[in-house]
């Protein structure tokens, strides 16, 4: 015989093995494309856009969101030899826009100079001697002093001697 359990929230069913044997009688209902909680993609069957599309990564709202509609509308219905040739103004004014709020839209070197410097600390004292003059005494000889002694080849000590 078949018992549930409830555990918090959880409702525990426990079925025998003659529970098993029984077809099911559950009815399963068809997808229905015009419902609107259903996940249709980015473009829906008439060939709108799906604004809810997880996809778009809650780029149709926010405070930039009207103009990534318009740019985005203006591309997807463009007809353009060249697509989206037209749609030139709309990108500015969404790219203008999302300038305004680099914390919420940051630009990809903004990231990438971001995530290379939590990875490498020392990264930054790098790149700022990198453009600096070598002066007269680095130029001649290599320093030895932040050598350890198994760092030195055997040529390098010949040499010394």
């Amino acid at each position: 015989m078949s018992y549930c359990k409830q555990e918090g929230k959880d409702r525990i069913i426990f079925v025998t093995k003659e529970d098993h044997e029984t077809p099911s009688n559950a009815e399963l209902i068809a997808d229905d494309p015009n419902d609107p909680y259903e996940e249709q993609g980015l473009i829906l069957p008439n060939g709108d856009i799906n604004w809810n599309c997880p996809c778009l990564g809650g780029m149709a709202s926010g405070p930039c969101g009207s103009q990534f509609k318009d740019a985005f509308s203006c591309f997807h219905y463009s007809k353009e030899e060249v697509k989206g040739s037209e749609c030139i103004d709309y990108f500015r004014n969404m790219q203008e826009c999302m300038q305004k709020y680099p914390e919420l839209y940051p630009q990809e070197e903004d990231k990438e100079s971001s995530s290379q410097a939590e990875s490498d600390p020392g990264s930054a004292s790098v790149a700022s001697t990198e453009g600096s003059a070598l002066s007269p005494e680095t130029d001649a000889a290599p320093s030895t002093s932040n050598l350890s002694s198994d760092s030195v080849s055997p040529t390098d000590s010949q040499a010394a001697s």
